[in-house]
C-alpha cells in the first residue's frame, strides 16, 4: 500500500497538511517572538500518532471480543535525546481502562495484540527507540 500527504507552507512556522483521507491538520513550531502556536508540533504528533494507531487496534479487537461499555485513555510520554537531530529515545506508553465490570484479561489481550503484532507506528518507533508500556484500570 502507498500512502502520500502534501504539505504546504502557510506563513511563519506553519504548514498545512493532508493526508491520504483527505483531512487536513495544522503542524507549528513552539511560540517565538511573541507568536501563539497554531497547530501541533511535528515530533508531539508523532506521539499521537502512536497513541491514535495502538488505541484503534484495541478498539477493534475489544469490539470483536464483544466487550462494550468501557473508557480509554492512552498517555504516551517521549524522551528526547540532548543533541540534533533530536528524535525520541524512549517512550513510555499507559492504557487506561475504566469501566463497569470491565474484562481486564481481554483489555490486556488486545493491548498485547497491537503492541506485539498490529500496530505499524509501535514497530516503527521501536526501531529508534526503546517502548515500554503499562496498563491500568480504574
Amino acid at each position: 500500500m502507498f500512502h502520500k500527504t502534501i504539505t504546504c507552507w502557510t506563513g511563519g512556522m506553519i504548514f498545512e497538511s493532508d493526508n491520504p483521507s483527505g483531512n487536513k491538520f495544522t503542524m507549528d513550531s513552539k511560540p517565538i517572538d511573541g507568536t501563539t502556536q497554531k497547530g501541533l508540533s511535528p515530533k508531539a504528533l508523532m506521539l499521537s500518532s502512536l497513541a491514535g494507531c495502538t488505541g484503534i487496534d484495541i478498539v477493534d479487537i475489544l469490539k470483536k471480543m464483544k466487550i462494550k461499555n468501557y473508557d480509554l485513555k492512552i498517555v504516551v510520554e517521549g524522551e528526547l535525546t540532548d543533541k540534533h537531530p533530536k528524535y525520541y529515545n524512549s517512550v513510555n506508553i499507559k492504557y487506561y481502562f475504566s469501566g463497569d465490570g470491565i474484562d481486564s484479561n481481554k483489555c490486556r489481550r488486545a493491548v498485547e495484540l497491537s503492541v506485539k503484532k498490529y500496530c505499524g507506528v509501535m514497530e516503527m518507533f521501536r526501531q529508534f527507540a526503546k517502548v515500554k508500556t503499562d496498563i491500568l484500570f480504574h
